[in-house]
């Protein structure tokens, strides 16, 4: 059983979680468009690959693939996740499983505001968010909407270009800048992470790990600590089974005066993953499992309340 991780960056904990799982097994190989990319020198073997925008990317994939032997693929990044979802069938054709998600699925992740319209019309708590700004305006008129808010792309994912504005002249400025902006509101209150597997065999929720997040970087949890809570695990589950997710995920919320407001999904492993795993979430030994056409057994909350995670920085070595 061999598994490819592409855009595998900075993930250098994700590489050696499936290495460890995979040892006597199978191998790890990772790609990523730059060779000073950490995390690839984790892996088994690795490949240095165009960008996912040039044309013929996903046949250098496939190529990889066969010549690896490759039993499933995943990427570490949003943008690839809907073309690999895109390319299921061509990967299927080389005996090789796409870990993730439907493209409409992916492509919902991506774009904010149909992630916002879903939430609306299937009764989930999420924070307001609008394209059009004079609707924003009478709201807040009404007494509706109150600043701060937050304009951000609607399409866009590692917490990038997103601005905080205090007052109408910001948000005009703000959203003057380009074209594919929104407003959303600002949710004061603590912030949540969620790393959840749904099983590609029977298709059920098996695993769930939540986090209150203590201090974030680059739009990545630095700091976190364990919690357990049977009404966010019984609203999440619900929500992703709903969704129809597969795989797996990681979802950001917000608790607000004792209630969930479900943030974004990133179908993918997350930054805070290892937090996940070092607390005994193992969700690569469950994808394992499921490459092997084995269904896992529903295990939620078998984890400690209290464990804190702390990130630091670290640094690699390469000679020309």
């Amino acid at each position: 059983m061999n598994i490819l991780i592409l855009s595998a960056g900075t993930r250098t904990k994700i590489v050696q979680y499936f290495k460890r799982e995979l040892e006597g097994k199978g191998k790890v190989i990772a790609t990523d468009m730059s060779d000073l990319a950490p995390a690839v020198y984790e892996a088994d073997k690795f490949y240095k690959v165009p960008r996912i925008t040039e044309e013929g990317y996903i046949d250098i994939i496939l190529d990889i693939c066969k010549k690896e032997n490759i039993t499933a693929v995943l990427s570490l990044i949003d943008p690839e996740l809907s073309l690999l979802a895109a390319n299921e069938e061509k990967f299927k054709a080389v005996g090789v499983t796409v870990i993730g998600s439907s493209y409409e699925l992916c492509e919902r992740a991506l774009d904010k505001m149909d992630m916002y319209t879903w939430l609306c019309a299937h009764g989930y708590r999420c924070a307001k968010s609008y394209t059009d700004k004079e609707l924003f305006y009478a709201d807040v008129d009404k007494g509706e909407m109150t600043y701060p808010v937050f304009v951000k792309p609607v399409r866009g994912s590692a917490s990038m270009s997103i601005s905080k504005a205090e007052d109408r002249e910001t948000v005009e400025f703000l959203m003057s800048r380009g074209e594919g902006l929104m407003i959303q509101e600002f949710l004061r209150g603590q912030e949540i992470g969620a790393d959840i597997y749904i099983d590609m065999v029977s298709g059920e929720v098996v695993s769930i790990f939540t986090k209150k997040k203590l201090l974030m970087r680059a739009g990545e949890t630095d700091k976190a600590v364990s919690f357990h809570d049977p009404v966010l695990n019984e609203m999440l589950e619900q929500f992703v089974i709903e969704s129809g997710w597969r795989g797996q995920i990681d979802i950001d919320v917000f608790e607000v005066d004792g209630e969930y407001y479900i943030s974004e999904v990133n179908p993918r492993f997350g930054g805070g993953y290892p937090h996940a795993y070092e607390c005994g979430c193992n969700h690569m030994k469950l994808i394992a499992n499921n490459m092997s056409g084995i269904a896992n057994e529903r295990n939620i909350g078998d984890y400690e309340d209290g464990i804190y995670m702390m990130k630091y920085n670290e640094i690699g070595i390469k000679k020309d």
